[in-house]
């Protein structure tokens, strides 16, 4: 409840609300109250119809604690699995009745009992046939869905859709720089990436993981970075992909909280070869020149994340245009013949394709280096796509300036 509530009301993160939520559960709680959160922010939409379709009134009139109430009741009634009907019911309207709103507890009451006899089969036959009816189903924005079916075709756009509502895998990437026994199972494809059933807490603490996509993974690899040279890393943190880079690394980071987080996370995995800049990407230090590589892994509308991000389907949006200043920054202080590697954790032509063709930059193809992650349409770049590879979301160019 308070997860959903900050989200919502506050515009808080999801995971960052999350972890202040469940402290003192123990980790079955804590799987639980995850699995119900995020799910209920993920599907708000299609749980908002559905309460008004069912419920009868329009959830635009609800105060706030009821209308989080009412979702969470609604989800467990709708999609999650071994909770019984009565429990998700009654523990709903519990939270009603705790936020001091006895006067609605009739209310939600009655409306929970009708959802739990309708939702089921509402959300079974809701269409799927054109874009909108598809966000409503799936619970996206229409501009996502939208995006997704005119660059992608019905298809892939339903499965996408399907896909970043499910779980993600739980991935890891091996510290080599610490020693130490890791548990997990080795990736076909990415030497340092291991699936893991749950991140080990004392693996993490210890150095000797960083919880990291076999998609963002692919990414810092595909720098391509070799010891003696230097590599300028212009949106730097939390720091994934810098600890992955060999050679000399300056890592650029504008806002002094995440700086402060990436410093200590460089100390944790033993990054000695990396220093943090606190400055901002488009506009550099002169002495910040020279550099043999850049990656550029620029903000972006998160499309490709979705499935570990429910919240964030409902603020993002396209940042094109700071993503090509950032692109054209970089490209200026590696030297003649360095390559620039730019990703965004996005499926949107206009946030991939679109910004390498206007950098003006010449590209490095990439198809045959990693064939399994080849564009489908392009094949000189990589894509990762969660309906595919089961990852998240990564679109992946290199470019020679």
């Amino acid at each position: 409840m308070e997860v959903v509530r900050r989200v919502f009301e506050e515009e808080a993160y999801a995971d960052r609300a999350l972890v202040r939520a469940v402290t003192g559960l123990d980790a079955r709680d804590r799987a639980l109250a995850q699995r119900l959160a995020y799910g209920t922010v993920q599907r708000a939409r299609t749980l908002d119809h559905a309460l008004e379709t069912l419920g009868g009134r329009a959830v635009s009139r609800l105060d706030a604690p009821v209308l989080a109430a009412l979702r969470l009741g609604a989800y467990q009634l709708g999609y999650a699995q071994g909770i019984p009907r009565h429990a998700a019911v009654n523990e709903s309207v519990e939270l009603v009745r705790a936020a001091r709103l006895e006067r609605a507890v009739p209310f939600a009451n009655a409306v929970l009992r009708r959802v739990a006899d309708g939702i089921r089969g509402l959300l079974e036959n809701l269409p799927e046939s054109t874009a909108g009816e598809a966000a409503l189903r799936h619970s996206y924005p229409d501009w996502v869905a939208e995006t997704w079916w005119r660059e992608l075709g019905p298809g892939e756009a339903l499965a996408l859709m399907r896909a970043q509502n499910e779980a993600p895998e739980t991935v890891v990437r091996r510290n080599r720089r610490r020693r130490g026994e890791v548990e997990g199972r080795p990736d076909a494809d990415l030497p340092d990436a291991l699936h893991v059933d749950r991140v080990d807490e004392q693996a993490f603490a210890r150095g000797l993981v960083w919880p990291q996509s076999r998609g963002s993974q692919l990414a810092g690899l595909a720098v391509g970075a070799r010891a003696g040279e230097r590599t300028l890393d212009l949106c730097a943190a939390p720091g994934g992909k810098a600890t992955q880079l060999a050679g000399e690394v300056t890592a650029v980071e504008i806002h002094p909280g995440r700086a402060r987080e990436l410093r200590e996370h460089l100390k944790r995995l033993g990054a000695v070869n990396v220093t943090v800049v606190e400055a901002d990407g488009t506009a550099l230090p002169p002495e910040l020149t020279g550099f043999d590589r850049a990656l550029v892994d620029a903000p972006c509308s998160g499309l490709g994340v979705l499935a570990s991000r429910p919240d964030l389907r409902w603020r993002a949006r396209p940042l094109a245009e700071l993503q090509l200043r950032l692109l054209r920054a970089a490209a200026e202080r590696v030297r003649p013949g360095g390559t620039v590697l730019y990703s965004v954790c996005t499926i949107n032509r206009e946030e991939n394709e679109d910004i390498v063709e206007a950098s003006g930059l010449e590209i490095e193809p990439l198809g045959e280096e990693w064939p399994q992650f080849r564009h489908p349409r392009r094949p000189e770049f990589l894509l990762t796509l969660p309906h595919v590879h089961r990852t998240s979301g990564f679109f992946v160019a290199r470019l020679r300036a």
